[in-house]
């Protein structure tokens, strides 16, 4: 079975952003040949709901077979209010905390973000998974496309 990939938003906007554009292109021609499966939520769809026409037809294109969508649990919720409380990010980065959560209870093999300040950043991500096996998950493997594409 190949990888399950989550990708949150910045994923499918660093498509059309000249910094993020040739490795955002890479993984969605993964996703497109079937190397990858592409695992997406509620919250990574209603982030997109008001983005630019050429992004929400990615999005669309994604949905049409060829993404694995993983559902917003009551599990995930508490999870991410954990991060929360336990202020590995600020209360702004609820929706980067229902991220990292329902990826963890989903068991992707990789969070995929170009988000380097709440999400792709060392220190929140020792504090996630931290979190994480405290609580009996396991460790959430979050990288930037660059970063997975090489390994």
């Amino acid at each position: 079975m190949p990888p399950r990939y989550y990708l949150d938003t910045s994923v499918f906007g660093g498509v059309f952003d000249a910094e993020f554009e040739i490795e955002s292109l890479r993984i969605f021609e993964l996703v497109i040949s079937g190397e990858i499966i592409c695992v997406l939520s509620e919250i990574t769809e209603g982030e997109l709901i008001d983005a630019p026409e050429r992004v929400r037809n990615l999005l669309a294109r994604v949905q049409n077979n060829l993404a694995e969508y993983v559902p917003l649990t009551q599990e995930s919720v508490l999870l991410a209010e954990t991060y929360l409380n336990e202020k590995v990010v600020g209360p702004t980065s609820r929706n980067d905390c229902l991220h990292i959560a329902i990826a963890t209870v989903s068991e992707v093999d990789f969070l995929v973000s170009w988000n380097f300040k709440h999400i792709v950043n060392a220190h929140r991500i020792r504090g996630y998974n931290c979190i994480n096996l405290r609580l009996g998950y396991k460790e959430l493997e979050i990288v930037s496309p660059k970063t997975v594409l090489k390994a």
